[in-house]
């Protein structure tokens, strides 16, 4: 930019000069032809100006050559004697700012080459040398001269100076980069303790062993959260995200805003009001995994904010061409953000709170690591927010459509109404009313169904007698003003569902069904399909078992065999193992395992290598194996990479049993597949 402000003013300045020397022309009756040229050279200037057309380098020697040739035109005159000197430095000064210190030399050779042509001029036309004149020649030598090294110094300062700021900026992009490799490596490294802390604390878990195992499982969610955000930052910094696209169930974005909210520390009871479109298509493709995390931050941080009232969170969809807009819109009643706060949202580590007392934790990765993934999805985010009124964060991102079916649909059987009876003044936040009821209206709309939104039970007894009520939603307070209203009406055909956070236990003869908070269209709408046995959810959620299945798991680490082996068991598989990638291809040979579980790093032969001879193996003896990439490394990309090394899956560490049971469900499913096609 400053380059071309710098030859812009060049150009102006050898503009008004050639002009001023063309009139001079004119008005001296020199050379009639040359004041033309003289316009036509400056008309170029500025075409190849505007039209950055040559190069720059091209360029700069053309206004050289055109400024040398008017200073030769002026000076070679007899009028001009004692106007070369200035004219000379009107054209160094001009050039330096172009920045080339040859281009101040060639002129000041040029004043010296005129100075002594127009000395032979006045010598042979017998001009006398007093010594005035001689006083005046010597005085616009020395000026001309001193100006000559000063622009020739100023040139060269700059030049050094430019040098010094580029080698520090250099440093400081080195800098960064070594502590972004610092950083991201760490996160690395941790990704094996950490999978041991959180395997281990598990297997405590399920043996019962006492509350402290829950803390350090706890803690150990925790720190693998800060690892994978250290390492989306390190990628969102370095513009280095890749993006891992597979199909998904958008329902599953919702079931994990629900899952997450339940893992933080909610001392301040903030309410949590889901509302998603049932018109959001049932199976989108795109990077899930940043979906997940990009949710999972923008809910970490309205929690984190909020110390009154609760968080609305909305997903929906708009119709493209290319498939979707997903939007993603979480709002909550926090302490909110003034303009200045949100334009500096995307620049990097920032918190709202950056003293080290802060109640907040965090490391300030989130927003920013919204910013990247959702830009590198092609997308955008808006933030709305006001200093102590609440903030919201809408991501809009790009999907393509893999189910164009409704996720949430009302069934044909459902032919009744549905009341949402709701307390406004149990709220001290008037906003959760508000959500409320635009999350049920916008349910109602979406199914194309008649939801009453009541306040009390004399508004539910007038809506009885106009409609005919198969369902009655309502808080656990509701509930609680008359239990024994509600517990009579279950017994009949009305069905009561009571949304409750702390285990309500209704009278044991009434049919009341209670279901956990959050309230949101997926357990209403089961309910509403498939009765008081839609919120079973245990055996849609129910833990897959592979009995039977023999598996070999590989890995240099001996805590981490005891982690995988103690985690896997409870999936009834037949578990072996083996420390080191020889002792894999050996066990393989001689067993006959359905799937491997590989190690990326070992020493002596890497994970890949492992595997291709697994696979070389199978080949050779009729068999198909499936092996599973295990490891902690975890980049975007690594799955990718993975897969085209040749890899059947890929799970990382710390192990995530929801991604066990996918990838085995799909990979054995496969195998069954390939089987009975033999």
């Amino acid at each position: 930019m400053e380059r071309a402000r710098n030859e812009k003013f060049v150009i102006l300045l050898i503009s008004v000069a050639c002009i001023g020397l063309a009139v001079e022309s004119f008005v001296m009756s020199w050379e009639f032809w040359v004041p033309p040229l003289i316009i036509i050279g400056t008309v170029v200037l500025w075409v190849m100006n505007l039209m950055d057309k040559p190069s720059y380098e091209i360029r700069s020697v053309y206004y050289l050559v055109f400024s040398m040739l008017a200073v030769l035109f002026h000076g070679v005159h007899e009028t001009s004697f004692f106007d070369v000197a200035i004219v000379v430095v009107l054209v160094m000064v001009a050039l330096s700012f172009l920045e080339h210190p040859y281009m101040i030399k060639l002129i000041f050779f040029e004043y010296v080459v005129v100075m002594i042509i127009q000395l032979i001029m006045a010598h042979d036309s017998g001009a006398t040398f007093d010594t005035l004149n001689i006083s005046r020649i010597i005085l616009h030598a020395a000026i001309t001269t001193l100006m000559y090294f000063s622009c020739t110094k100023s040139v060269n300062d700059r030049i050094e100076a430019a040098r010094l700021d580029k080698e520090k900026t250099n440093r400081i992009e080195t800098y960064d980069i070594d502590m972004e490799d610092f950083l991201s490596n760490i996160s690395h490294e941790l990704r094996t303790p950490v999978n041991v802390v959180k395997g281990m604390s598990d297997i405590l878990i399920k043996k019962d062993v006492g509350y402290e195992a829950d803390a350090i499982k706890e803690a150990g969610i925790r720190l693998t959260y800060q690892i994978e955000n250290i390492q989306d930052y390190t990628e969102c910094k370095r513009n280095n995200v890749v993006l891992e696209e597979e199909e998904y169930m958008s329902t599953s974005l919702i079931n994990d805003v629900v899952t997450s909210f339940h893992l933080y520390e909610n001392n301040n009871q903030l309410e949590l009001v889901v509302d998603i479109d049932p018109g959001v298509p049932t199976r989108l493709i795109g990077d899930v995994n940043k979906l997940h995390k990009i949710f999972r931050h923008l809910l970490e941080n309205a929690v984190k904010f909020t110390k009154t009232g609760g968080v609305y969170v909305r997903m929906y969809s708009e119709k493209k061409d290319y498939g979707v807009n997903l939007c993603l819109e979480v709002t909550d009643t926090g302490i909110g953000m003034d303009r200045k706060t949100i334009r500096a949202l995307s620049e990097g580590m920032y918190q709202v709170n950056k003293k080290r007392n802060r109640s907040s934790g965090g490391i300030g990765l989130g927003l920013f690591i919204v910013y990247g993934f959702t830009h590198n999805m092609g997308g955008f985010v808006m933030v709305e927010s006001q200093k102590n009124n609440g903030t919201t964060v809408r991501v809009t991102v790009p999907q393509r459509v893999a189910d164009t079916s409704p996720c949430i649909s009302l069934e044909d059987s459902f032919s009744g109404d549905v009341v949402f009876y709701l307390r406004s003044d149990k709220f001290k936040v008037p906003k959760i009313r508000d959500f409320y009821r635009t999350m049920a209206m916008n349910l109602a709309s979406g199914i194309k169904a008649s939801v009453y939104p009541v306040e009390t039970v004399k508004e539910i007894e007038s809506v009885r007698e106009r409609v005919q009520v198969e369902l009655i939603l309502m808080g656990e307070e509701e509930y609680k003003e008359s239990p024994a209203y509600f517990d009579e009406l279950s017994r009949g055909d009305t069905l009561i569902a009571v949304f409750t956070s702390e285990g309500l236990v209704p009278d044991p003869l009434s049919k009341v069904v209670v279901m956990p908070k959050p309230f949101y269209a997926y357990p209403v709408m089961k309910l509403i399909n498939e009765g008081a046995s839609g919120i079973n959810l245990s055996d849609s959620n129910a833990k897959p078992v592979f009995r039977g299945v023999k598996a070999l798991i590989v890995d240099d680490e001996p805590m981490n065999l005891v982690v995988a082996a103690g985690l896997f068991k409870d999936y009834e598989l037949i578990i072996d193992t083996a420390e080191s990638g020889r002792e894999a291809i050996d066990k393989y040979k001689k067993g006959d395992y359905d799937v491997v579980f590989m190690d990326h790093m070992m020493p002596e032969m890497d994970g890949v290598e492992a595997m291709k001879h697994i696979k070389a193996c199978a080949a050779d003896m009729n068999r198909k194996a499936i092996v599973i990439a295990l490891t902690a490394n975890a980049v975007s990309g690594a799955r990718e990479m993975f897969m085209k090394e040749g890899f059947d899956g890929f799970i990382a560490k710390p192990i995530n049993l929801a991604d066990f049971e996918r990838v085995m469900l799909r990979e054995l499913k496969e195998s069954d597949n390939d089987r009975k096609g033999m």
